[in-house]
């Protein structure tokens, strides 16, 4: 919705959507990978912890923060490379026709005031009472009694919410169902015991393996929240008799989650990339968004997810 009105301003700045793409998958993935509020308090504390604790781990007093320290600082070398080295020279794109770019919409001072407010109340509210609900009634609120949100929009706006949601959350409930299902069935206990016969007590290749499977799995299916219930009920076990510390296991975990959100083609946040920037039919997915994004942050999380592994 944002990217497609500047197409023409980045044209005549001769910005490398490439560049682009890195940047909004940077703000996308590492927030929620490192940040517990807003979708970070879904995938960190809800998902993360929470499998990790079900199978049989106590994490509860894990600092976040700490555990994740390593491989977000991993994206931010990817990021920065891509800056300053891959895409800094210019690109030059054509002047094409953009859909929706005639539509014009009046910016008012006033909500982007509100606006600020809104997101401040919501992040306050979450952050005081651990209620990711409750900071997000706080939000709308303020922009219904602002009437930034007029009232005859209200149905609208919130329902196109339940909709972006919903997939997430049937995402979530299936990959947490079929968790459970391997679990109860009895088949990791054998699945673990072969794994660690095979590796020994070579730890720097148990979580190298972990990794890179991680990386598949979420490259397939396109969404890190859907990968940590499935690798969260082989993985824990693996790392505790392994030896690994709950804090090293949290980084493990989070970082195989996390490995191909970025670069798979079928992840949303890589779709919606392209759907931005190919507006004008100047974007290719493929070279343009998968390529870039995979190259520049999972060789980088590979990295920073094995070395915390090593010294947590």
């Amino acid at each position: 919705l944002v990217v497609p009105p500047l197409l023409l301003v980045m044209n005549r700045l001769n910005l490398d959507r490439r560049l682009l793409a890195c940047v909004i998958t940077f703000g996308l993935v590492c927030t929620y990978m490192f940040i517990p509020y807003g979708f970070g308090d879904i995938f960190l504390n809800k998902i993360l912890l929470g499998n990790i604790n079900k199978f049989g781990m106590d994490v509860s007093g894990v600092n976040i923060y700490q555990a994740m320290a390593i491989p977000a600082l991993g994206m931010v070398a990817g990021l920065a490379t891509a800056i300053f080295y891959s895409y800094r020279q210019p690109r030059h794109y054509e002047n094409r026709p953009v859909e929706g770019a005639a539509e014009q919409v009046p910016v008012k001072p006033l909500n982007i005031i509100i606006a600020l407010i809104a997101v401040t109340a919501a992040f306050l509210a979450q952050k005081y009472t651990g209620s990711l609900i409750l900071a997000g009634l706080i939000g709308f609120a303020i922009f219904m009694v602002a009437r930034v949100i007029r009232w005859h929009q209200a149905d609208t706006v919130f329902n196109s919410g339940i909709r972006m949601m919903s997939m997430i959350a049937f995402i979530i409930i299936t990959s947490n169902g079929f968790a459970a299902i391997m679990n109860a069935s009895g088949g990791i206990e054998p699945l673990v015991q072969e794994s660690v016969a095979f590796f020994g007590d070579n730890r720097s290749l148990v979580v190298l393996t972990m990794l890179v499977i991680g990386l598949l799995v979420t490259m397939g299916i396109g969404s890190s929240f859907s990968t940590l219930p499935i690798i969260a009920a082989i993985y824990v076990p693996i790392c505790a008799h392994m030896g690994f510390s709950p804090l090293a296991t949290v980084a493990v975990i989070g970082t195989a989650g996390v490995l191909g959100d970025a670069g798979a083609p079928a992840s949303d946040t890589i779709l919606g990339s392209t759907m931005g920037f190919n507006a004008d039919g100047q974007h290719n997915h493929i070279k343009d968004s998968v390529i870039p994004t995979f190259i520049h942050y999972n060789i980088p999380l590979l990295v920073g997810g094995w070395i915390a592994a090593m010294v947590l």
